[in-house]
């Protein structure tokens, strides 16, 4: 098994390889680039009421930059290479920590990145803790419930907030709590006046802003786990080995949590790893409803605005960490399943 995660996290290196030069390639075809961006923002300075003037990277069509400057711009932004070469200037860069800078903020994208982070990571974590920690149990009271009344009403609830987009509930939730009853606030992480709070004011401050963005968060999440742990559950408690041990003279609760509850989350656990990268990007839909300044967002402006370091930093992070949750899903399948065994042919036995 040993030798299996290492080959698993030696294919990190090819496989991220391989991601990021297709989308560093389509960044050079695509057009709207920066240079092009510039060149019309200078053009539209320039113009002051005359016909708009628009021009390519080649510097024709009446710019109003010379070509030395173009070429100069081209240089710096690393357009004046083949995409190949450009490519492997930039993998050493990121090699050495350096994703560059970006073309919008004009600072260094980690630095962009940086600030994003923790709003991301929070909403990220406590989002994944409420999904697992409210999911699992009510999947496995469901299952003992089968078809009672608290299960056919806990599945037209979960159902009704799943068939909804997240970004409806969020627009919903933001009209009726925040704008017609004003029990939560409209916008934002924090208040205006976060740095004046205690700390107990300040952590009752972020959960209040919080609230209303986790709900969208949580609404499309649950219904996938919660009937995932149900119907695996199900599964198990009809299996031979369960009703063996009831037979047995085994109490059924025990039955459940010590045999049946273990193996039902096998499911959950091969998932568990790719959920690492939803803690990152979000969902830039929510994040713009609420006015959060997260990654997701983030990774959405500089797609617009053509941020090509930023697109390129964010894809590296967001690659690498479901490069490493596809192991982590197998590490976490290893561990709650010991009848698992990876061979020399990767594939679980």
């Amino acid at each position: 098994m040993t030798s299996y995660f290492v080959r698993r996290f030696l294919l990190i290196l090819p496989t991220f390889i391989g991601v990021t030069i297709l989308v560093f390639t389509l960044t050079r075809l695509v057009p709207g680039g920066p240079i092009e961006r510039m060149l019309n923002e200078a053009a539209l300075a320039g113009a002051e009421g005359s016909t708009t003037i628009s021009a390519g990277i080649d510097g024709r069509g009446g710019s109003v930059l010379s070509d030395e400057q173009i070429e100069q711009l081209k240089r710096y932004y690393g357009f004046d290479k083949p995409v190949i070469l450009s490519y492997f200037d930039w993998l050493g860069k990121v090699f050495t920590l350096d994703l560059g800078t970006s073309t919008r903020y004009t600072e260094p994208v980690w630095e962009t990145i940086k600030s994003r982070l923790p709003i991301s990571i929070f909403y990220g974590v406590a989002t994944l803790i409420l999904t697992y920690g409210v999911c699992i149990p009510l999947g496995i009271v469901k299952a003992i419930k089968h078809k009672t009344a608290f299960d056919n009403v806990s599945s037209a609830l979960v159902f009704f907030g799943y068939a909804i987009p997240s970004y409806v509930v969020g627009i919903a939730c933001l009209t009726l709590f925040a704008a017609n009853l004003e029990w939560f606030p409209l916008s934002g992480f924090v208040s205006d006046d976060f740095d004046d709070l205690s700390t107990i004011g300040k952590a009752l401050d972020i959960l209040d802003h919080a609230a209303l963005p986790l709900v969208a968060y949580l609404a499309g999440s649950f219904a996938v786990t919660t009937m995932l742990m149900k119907n695996s559950l199900m599964d198990n408690l009809a299996a031979d080995y369960v009703r063996t041990a009831i037979a047995k003279g085994m109490a059924f609760r025990r039955a459940v949590f010590a045999h049946a509850c273990r193996n039902s989350l096998i499911p959950l656990a091969t998932s568990f790893g790719n959920t690492i990268t939803l803690v990152i990007t979000g969902s830039f839909l929510i994040e713009k409803i609420f006015n959060i300044d997260g990654f997701g967002l983030l990774g959405f402006e500089s797609l617009v605005e053509r941020d090509y370091p930023v697109v390129m930093g964010i894809l590296v992070i967001s690659s690498l960490l479901f490069l490493i949750g596809n192991i982590l899903s197998d590490i976490c399948v290893a561990f709650v399943d010991p009848r698992v065994k990876f061979g020399s042919g990767g594939s679980n036995q």
